[in-house]
This record gives structure tokens, sequence and C-alpha cells, in this order.
């Protein structure tokens, strides 16, 4: 109970430390538990010396430090802290002696941290300028080297020594970063300093940049602010986790658990960069619907934000086909939220990472130049000099009200919904075998009844074809109510706009009648066909749906926009050679016996109807 207290007595010291001024944040790591194989080797933490070495953003003369015992299980005692001046951005300890500043915590030499707790210094004067390399060496008492709060991606080479030394020649090195949190630099009350807080992964981590010299995008972005006077007095904060996820899992405490401390637990920040989300799609089940859950999360941040005054700039998610996270679904699940990041109306800024990165005839590929380890993921430095290149700097000097903290459901349009038995004729797809099923949209489904595994069907008896016109270009979904019992009668043949070929829809196995996505891609506004093929009999198909929304159907879905008047209709009999269209349109179609023609506007209104005798 007295070290609780102690701690938020060096809080309140620190606080009234600055009479005439506040705090923002110059540099900043987000702590986690440390993985067993990123422990400090021996000699071990315990009674024993670490220099840290640290590039801060924007300078100043008064300083103050976080430490953090955030993740360990018993407490940590910090016998000493010293400041100084480093000569390099990491690759040796040697400092400038003069420049050496002893801290104090509520006054005294040391602290002590108990398990989950934190600790920040009092102020002191520390004169260090913008982009200045700072060592920050830590004495040691009783210290757990097994469960450790720290950071696992330094990008930076730290010095362990043995015993309660400043002489780090000889020192055991190790790229990573323990205890160390914060640092924050004085600004008078009506400066414009702030900081901008970046919540990221590995990307932002800096995975792929080169150690000890400090090429992280964010430290592109960081050079770039200085080096324009309307925004020379931004610090920048990265946030970054390797390995992090948005919703649970990955390393570190999930995005939705950390940003109230990393983001708004900072001081002095006035801007966020939201750029998460790839680790959660890579190991996703489903893109689409994971890719709104992140949106849901960011959307959380927004508002919050906004509360405090803070804008938000969302950054869109690289490319990574050709890494093991890529498959279709979890592309689908990048294009979902990057299409968010670019179109919504809550953000304050759009960050483009995946356009200044993309391979231009490959656009869901990186490009080769930027690639680290051939990963397809990570990027090398060059890579990351072009990220923190291509951000618009003016996004910081933006004034006027903040974005929207709520948006509209997104308008997908009307959705066509079409009766597979409806696409069967005297012609084309009589291989398929109609099926009374009362489970089934309006009563009937068709049943695939030879396989062609092996090469897809060219006669037209195997294959339906589905016309319709689109709009507007975009990204559109074709989506098919199957009933697929198992792996030997799950899967169809499936093209747009040209004859079938190589590509199948497959492992579409449900338990009862399901939605399952056939197609994705994007269209351009004119007349389409989309065509399936049977492929492996035994797979049921009731019905269709082509719409923008990546969500799939539900239940039965939409009603068919054709009607057969016939009063005892023959399966041969029920729609040929129909022509659909999304934007609300005319349908046409020659059948044997009555059918009603239906012509409707563009939002859907029904003009007329006639029923036309062929």
């Amino acid at each position: 109970m007295k070290t609780i207290a102690f701690v938020i007595a060096c809080l309140l010291t620190a606080g009234t430390a600055l009479a005439d001024g506040r705090w923002v944040g110059t540099w900043g790591t987000a702590p986690q538990l440390v993985e067993s194989h990123n422990n400090p080797p021996s000699p071990g933490l315990g009674n024993n010396s670490l220099r840290q070495i640290v590039q801060v953003s924007i300078g100043g003369e008064k300083v103050r430090l976080k430490l953090t015992n955030e993740f360990s299980t018993g407490s940590t005692e910090i016998k000493a802290v010293e400041l100084a001046i480093a000569k390099t951005s990491g690759s040796s300890s040697e400092i400038d002696e003069s420049s050496t500043v002893s801290l104090t915590f509520n006054g005294n030499g040391g602290v002590t941290m108990p398990a989950k707790g934190t600790a920040i210094s009092d102020a002191v004067n520390f004169k260090m300028g913008p982009r200045e390399n700072v060592a920050i060496t830590i004495h040691y008492g009783s210290a757990s080297s097994s469960s450790v709060s720290g950071h696992p991606g330094s990008r930076t080479t730290s010095y362990l020594k043995a015993g309660n030394t400043t002489d780090f020649s000889n020192a055991t090195k190790t790229d990573h970063w323990y205890t160390i949190q914060t640092l924050e630099v004085e600004v008078p009350d009506d400066s414009p300093s702030g900081a901008v807080a970046i919540l990221g992964n590995s990307i932002t981590d800096g995975r792929g940049s080169t150690t000890n010299q400090q090429n992280r995008w964010a430290d592109v972005l960081s050079r770039r602010l200085l080096a324009n006077e309307p925004t020379s007095n931004i610090g920048v904060l990265n946030m970054g986790i390797g390995g992090n996820c948005v919703l649970g899992g990955g390393l570190g405490p999930a995005a939705v658990n950390r940003y109230q401390r990393d983001l708004f637990g900072q001081e002095g920040v006035k801007w966020i960069i939201l750029f998460e989300a790839v680790n959660d799609l890579g190991g996703a089940q489903n893109g689409v619907q994971t890719a709104k859950r992140i949106i849901d999360v960011y959307k959380q941040i927004i508002r919050e934000a906004h509360q405090k005054g803070i804008r938000v700039f969302g950054a869109t998610i690289t490319p990574f086909k050709g890494n093991s996270y890529y498959t279709v679904d979890h592309e689908k699940g990048r294009s979902t939220i990057n299409k968010w990041i670019r179109t919504t109306k809550m953000l304050d800024g759009v960050i483009d990472f995946d356009q200044a990165v993309r391979n231009p005839q490959d656009t869901i590929a990186m490009q080769s130049q930027f690639l680290f380890e051939n990963d397809w993921l990570h990027l090398n430095a060059k890579g990351y000099e072009t990220m923190g290149g291509c951000i618009d700097l003016s996004l910081f000097t933006k004034t006027g009200p903040l974005a929207a903290d709520d948006e509209e459901e997104e308008d997908y349009g009307e959705a066509l919904w079409i009766e597979a038995e409806k696409l069967r004729t005297k012609t084309a797809g009589t291989a398929f075998r109609v099926v009374d099923d009362g489970a089934a949209s309006e009563g009937k489904y068709l049943l695939t009844v030879d396989d062609t595994k092996t090469v897809a069907p060219t006669d037209s008896a195997h294959i339906l074809a589905a016309n319709f016109t689109t709009k507007t270009a975009d990204t559109y979904y074709v989506y098919a109510r199957v009933n697929c019992p198992g792996y030997d009668d799950d899967s169809y043949w499936v093209s747009m706009d040209k004859p079938l070929g190589s590509d199948f829809a497959n492992g579409i196995v449900t338990s009862g009648w399901e939605w399952k996505e056939l197609y994705s891609g994007s269209l351009q506004a004119g007349s389409h066909t989309f065509y399936v093929g049977g492929r492996e009999n035994g797979a049921c198909i009731d019905k269709l749906c082509i719409t923008r929304n990546p969500e799939p159907p539900t239940g039965m879905g939409g009603s068919a926009v054709v009607t057969s008047l016939n009063s005892s209709p023959s399966a041969t009999h029920l729609s040929p050679s129909d022509f659909y269209s999304l934007s609300g349109i005319r349908l046409t179609a020659q059948h044997t016996g009555p059918r009603i023609e239906v012509l409707r506007s563009d939002d859907g209104t029904i003009l007329s109807r006639r029923i036309v005798m062929k």
C-alpha cells in the first residue's frame, strides 16, 4: 500500500514541477511482456547496469522519463538512472560525459516499481536537440530477467554489464529495450507543440529497417515534420508492436485493449495514425467479418479521440500477396478496410500507404524493390523511406472542425437476386436436375448430376449464364445459396465475362442451405455475364445474389426479379436467356407461355407491369 502511495506522490511531484508549461512526448515505445527468447541475456538485469539509446523527435531543455513494470509479476528496484547525450544512434555505448544528469523520483535517487506498476521521474534540466540521441542508463537492484516489461523490437542496440557501473566497454549487447517507456519534454503552455501517436504493428515497429540507423517510416516522418517550418514542433511517438493484432491474439496487448494507454495515455497528443490489422487478417477465418470488427474498433477510437479534440488519420494496409497471410478471402478483408479508410467521413485524413508501395502491374502485391527478406509483407529501408515520404504534411496543419463522430450505414445499392433454376433453359443448363424442396427459395433448386472436375465444361448443358448490368464501377460479389454436404460435392466452375476456364469456387461445404461466395472482383459500369458450370455431382444451388455488399446474404435472400405465370411450369420453360440489371432495370426474356415484364426506375420503383405471351 505504501508503494502505491509513493508512485502517486511521484506523479503529483512531477506535475507540480511544471508550473508554467506542459508535457509533450518526444520519444515513446509500446511495452509488452517480453517473450522468453527476447529476455535480457546474461548477466541479466538484477544488480546490474543497462545503457539504452533512443532517438527523440522534438528537442527541449527540461525532460522527464517514464518507466514501466506493467507486465512483470514481481517488483523491479531501480537504484539510479542517468541521462546523457549519446555519441551514436546505437552502434556504440559512448556518451558525452559532460552532458550526464541524474534523475530523481519524488526527490529520491531511485524507485521500486511494484508488479504492474509504473514510475515517472521528476523534471530535470537536460538540453537536447531535435532527433538527438539520448542514452538512458539504469542501475538495477532486485529485478527479474524472466518476467520483464519492455519492447523487443527496438532495432537499436542496448548494452548490459555486471554491477553498478558507467563503464560499458566489453558490455553484452542486446537489440531490445527493457523498462523504459516514454521520454517527455516541457513546452510553454501557449506553444503549438504537440505529438502524433501511431498505433501499429511490425511495419510501424520497423521490422526490415536497419538496426541503429533509425530509419523506420515513423522516423522518416519525424525528420520531414521537423524540416518543415509549420510542423517543426511535432513529436512522433511510435507505438508499433511486432506481431500485434487489433482484436486479440498476436503479440503484446491487442490494440483494442492498449489504445487507451498508447494513444490517450501519451502527453500532448494532437494527432493519431491508425495503421494496424494485417495480423488479424492473416489469421482470419472470414476476412470481411474480421475487417468489419476492426472498423468498429477504429470507430470507437475515433469517437473517443474527437471527444478529446484529437484528429485521427487512417493509413491503408499495404499489400501482402506472396506472403503466407495471403488468400483471396484475406485480401477481401484488406480491401474492405482500405475502402472504408478512403471513403469514411469519420477520419480527419487518409495516408495511402497501399497506393505508395503497391505494384502498378499487380496492385495486390508490393513492389519487389521494397521487399524485406522476400517475405512480401515487411518492407526494407527503401520501402520505409517511401512510406514516410508519401505522407501529406498539411494533414498536421489543418484547422477547423473535426470529422464526423459517426456515419450512416453504407448504401450498397440494390442487390440482384436470381433463382438458379430459372437460368435452366431448353438448350442451356439441361445437365442440372431441377429438384423440389420446400427449404429452397420458391421451392426448387438445381442439382449437379455430372462430374466435370478435370476440365471446365464447354457444352451449354453444363453451364448456367446470368446476364446483368452494373450502373457504377466498383467491387462486386456473387453469392450463391448452396447445399454442399461434403468435400466431394462442394465446387462449381465460375467465370465472369469470359468462357469457363481454370477458375472454380471450391471448399464451400455447408450444413444445410448457406450463402457462399462464388466470385468477387472489380467490374466496370455496363453489361456483364456470370457463368456457373457444374463441377462435382451432388452440389445443390438454389439462388444467386449479385451485390456490392461484402457481407453475404442471410436466409432466403430477396425476391427474384422474374416470376413465371405458367400454372404448371416445366423446368425447361422458366426463364431462358433472361437479362437482369443491377440498376433496377428492364427485364426481358423469351418464354414459352405467359410471363410478366416489369419496368423499374433506378431507385427500384415499379413503373409498369405487363403480361407478355411468347
